[in-house]
């Protein structure tokens, strides 16, 4: 008898790691070494209220300054142009309501909905054309398009985009990767745009989440990650609680030891 309940028993703990680690192993119905089409992905493309710097860079130095911010300007090397009491930080454009700029010379450039890109070869393309720069070089970066990643992440906050695309893999390892108490069945991603709200719900254990269309992140994307049961049982006890894991593991541990005592 006592070896039966010790093979149930075991058993019994053999059958729940099991089922733990079904809830933790991500991507878990891919298939190795069996490539799979992947859909083309746009890259970020700014909106109203984004922030962007523009350099424009020539063999003519003197002629490119007339088409750069002076503090963009310096970011970029050029420093010598500017007075000694500039402070270091870095100038740039921020697209208006109707997703426009005011750029040197060339007046007002509707930009919204472009990438970083396309923004560079529409400016360099009308400097030529217009003969104002006949060898221009123009270097487009973000400035504070970011997203936020809340939840049970190691390291929850927000960051900043510094490319053309960030796939949500990449967010949550710039976090730090999820938490042993963060459900991979409940990730959401709350994106605003177009005057509206929507929240998806990705399974990460899934290889459906490639296909998500909250796989490749936009700007001011929040990502949150959902707390499982036993994550969510510490927030509403103590550690005297007899909800407590530890007590729990305590009570498990006796009755086991109850039990080998009364089959011997």
């Amino acid at each position: 008898m006592k070896k039966l309940f010790l093979c149930l028993f075991f058993f019994g703990m053999l059958l729940a790691s099991c089922g733990t680690s079904k809830k933790i192993v991500y991507f878990q119905d891919v298939e190795v070494n069996r490539p799979e089409s992947m859909e083309a992905v746009r890259d970020i493309s700014v909106q109203p209220k984004d922030q962007i710097s523009i350099l424009v860079s020539s063999k003519d130095p003197q002629l490119a300054a007339l088409f750069n911010l002076p503090r963009v300007q310096y970011r970029a090397g050029a420093g010598a142009l500017l007075s000694g009491s500039y402070s270091g930080e870095v100038s740039g454009y921020t697209l208006d309501e109707q997703g426009a700029i005011d750029f040197p010379v060339l007046g007002r450039l509707v930009v919204a909905g472009m990438t970083r890109s396309g923004i560079a070869g529409m400016i360099k393309r009308r400097l030529t054309e217009e003969h104002l720069v006949n060898d221009p070089v123009v270097t487009v970066e973000f400035m504070n398009l970011y997203f936020s990643v809340l939840g049970e992440v190691k390291s929850p906050g927000k960051y900043d985009i510094t490319k053309d695309r960030i796939s949500l893999l990449e967010a949550l390892s710039m976090a730090g990767d999820l938490t042993i108490y963060g459900k991979r069945d409940a990730i959401y991603v709350i994106r605003e745009e177009n005057g509206e709200r929507v929240t998806y719900r990705v399974d990460i254990r899934s290889r459906e989440f490639f296909r998500s269309p909250v796989y490749n992140l936009k700007q001011n994307d929040v990502v949150y990650v959902q707390p499982n049961k036993v994550r969510a049982g510490q927030s509403t006890i103590n550690e005297n609680s007899v909800k407590s894991v530890s007590l729990w593991i305590s009570i498990g541990s006796f009755i086991s030891s109850l039990g080998v005592l009364l089959f011997k």
